[in-house]
């Protein structure tokens, strides 16, 4: 079968699909496999009508029994030679290769990821993984090039002038500064919307507390600034606090000593770690101008109203 053997899970998939009235096609899309495979299976097992997710893996095991040639002398001796039990090493891959599509890979892409890393090389051939998961080579092509694109493979030249794909050991680290990257970016981008909103609005407030949790979030994935950068944060705001006007970034410069870059870094820096300067924030008051303030979220709405109009 294209594709390697439907799992337990998959043709649950198919019966939940089947149910809601979907398609082969559209099936097929949502478990990456051929729309052959999914019209086949169902046409084996009762029909749209018929089909039971149970039923059908019972049936299609007690058909590969009666296929199954017994293995010879040879293949008997060769499994587990290394000690590994293969059943249990297919399964375990089986339920891995599972477990990355429950958290959004393509299925053929965790399957191939599956397979490279519980090699022991960490590295296998095109052809390898064709006859490995018993798929197509643009199968396996295409899982590939999704793989490359999240940087979790890379390709490295192999024996007789071919190429193989290798999953490095640091790639859950790569994979971890990435998703902190994208962290950042989300918190930069709710920064932006503070910015335009204001923070005393029900938006602003919102995307205020949206950027303080990502920029969190971020900073424990890439384990915080540094001491330095946290002094240089602290010393342009207490600059600010003695200075009780805004400033702009030439003028904090030209009083601190500083350079222009490395005061437009600790303020960046301000920016993005505001629990360092709890309980003040920096605010933007124009293109790069800044003042202290107050954070907001440190006192309740009627709080404020109260401070604003004092008895």
């Amino acid at each position: 079968m294209p594709g390697g053997r439907l799992s337990n899970q998959e043709r649950r998939d198919i019966a939940s699909g089947l149910a809601e009235g979907l398609g082969y096609a559209e099936i097929a899309r949502r478990l990456g496999r051929p729309t052959s495979t999914i019209s086949r299976e169902v046409a084996r097992n009762g029909g749209p009508a018929g089909y039971r997710a149970e039923h059908a893996h019972e049936a299609t095991g007690r058909r590969a029994r009666r296929r199954r040639p017994a293995p010879s002398p040879e293949q008997r001796g060769a499994a587990g030679a290394d000690g590994r039990n293969p059943e249990a090493v297919r399964g375990y891959i089986e339920r891995f290769s599972t477990l990355m599509v429950q958290t959004g890979l393509p299925r053929m892409a965790a399957r191939v990821l599956a397979s490279l890393f519980t090699t022991d090389a960490g590295a296998l051939t095109a052809v390898e993984l064709v006859v490995r998961l018993r798929v197509s080579p643009a199968s396996v092509s295409k899982a590939i090039g999704y793989l490359e694109g999240l940087e979790l493979v890379r390709r490295e030249r192999g024996p007789r002038r071919g190429e193989r794909y290798v999953f490095d050991d640091d790639v859950w680290v790569r994979s971890w500064m990435s998703s902190a990257r994208a962290n950042a970016m989300w918190a930069d981008a709710a920064r932006e919307g503070v910015e335009i909103f204001r923070a005393a609005t029900p938006a602003g407030a919102r995307l205020d507390q949206m950027g303080r949790f990502f920029a969190r979030l971020s900073d424990d994935m890439a384990g915080g600034p540094t001491a330095g950068a946290v002094g240089d944060a602290l010393t342009v705001l207490a600059a600010l606090v003695h200075a009780s006007a805004p400033l702009t970034v030439q003028q904090l410069a030209t009083a601190l000593g500083w350079s222009t870059d490395r005061v437009a870094s600790a303020l960046r820096d301000a920016e993005q770690h505001p629990d360092v300067t709890d309980p003040v924030a920096l605010q933007r008051v124009g293109p790069g101008t800044f003042t202290i303030t107050a954070r907001l979220d440190r006192l309740t709405a009627a709080q404020r109203e109260a401070l604003s109009h004092p008895r």
